[in-house]
């Protein structure tokens, strides 16, 4: 073994290594979703816009660039949730040499739901790949096929019960996110007595955008306000 990868298990095998891959593949989660959110509002403009949008991320670098993407996105969502859940059976296996007082009394609540939201969270990811990008449905896959992402994803949502897991998810979502978000910065050590406040709101108000734009867009569906 070169002496590079027995300096990478070192790092993965530490929980300062573990904290650190969590933080940085946090961060790639969190601009990817202002980013996802951005191009999902092009709902709200209309199907030419939205199918424009769509067209072009297929054919972004002849076709290879939503590959790439695909790619990071993957390898960051699974390295995320491996290192968080090691993370967190270190954490309850190693009680004695754990906090002196029992931190779970002054935890928040998204804190201490971060385990199960986010693999509540991972199955809606694996849901939502199956249903809007394998197509796994074969009435979304002929419109996908005739080039109207839009209204496949008007199609998708006019399930009650598709649109209900969708919403219960990305509350899940914006509960991890709601922790998550100023731990990212405390873990590389950007989280300051004199910036936390700041750092705090900008949470909030990422979060809080994050959810009403993903939410409104099944619900404004559901209620003919897209169609």
């Amino acid at each position: 073994m070169s002496a590079t990868s027995c300096s990478l298990c070192r790092f993965w095998s530490s929980s300062i290594g573990k904290k650190f891959v969590v933080a940085i593949t946090g961060l790639v989660l969190v601009g990817f979703l202002a980013g996802h959110l951005s191009g999902n509002l092009l709902m709200y403009v209309g199907a030419e816009a939205f199918n424009e949008y769509a067209e072009f991320l297929h054919h972004m670098l002849h076709g290879a660039g939503v590959w790439i993407a695909r790619i990071v996105l993957l390898t960051s969502l699974v390295l995320h949730v491996v290192a968080t859940v090691q993370l967190t059976i270190a954490n309850r296996t190693a009680k004695a040499s754990r906090y002196e007082c029992d931190t779970t009394v002054q935890a928040s609540k998204a804190s201490r739901m971060m385990i199960w939201s986010g693999l509540t969270i991972l199955a809606f990811i694996i849901f939502h790949i199956l249903h809007y990008t394998v197509r796994t449905d074969s009435d979304l896959a002929t419109l996908a096929d005739a080039g109207n992402q839009y209204q496949m994803v008007i199609v998708g949502f006019k399930s009650i019960p598709v649109s209900a897991f969708y919403i219960i998810a990305i509350s899940l979502l914006c509960n991890h996110l709601s922790h998550g978000f100023s731990s990212i910065f405390q873990t590389l050590g950007l989280r300051t007595k004199k910036n936390e406040g700041l750092i705090d709101g900008i949470a909030k108000i990422y979060t809080a955008v994050i959810w009403v734009g993903f939410v409104s867009i099944p619900v404004s569906v559901l209620c003919g306000f897209i169609k």
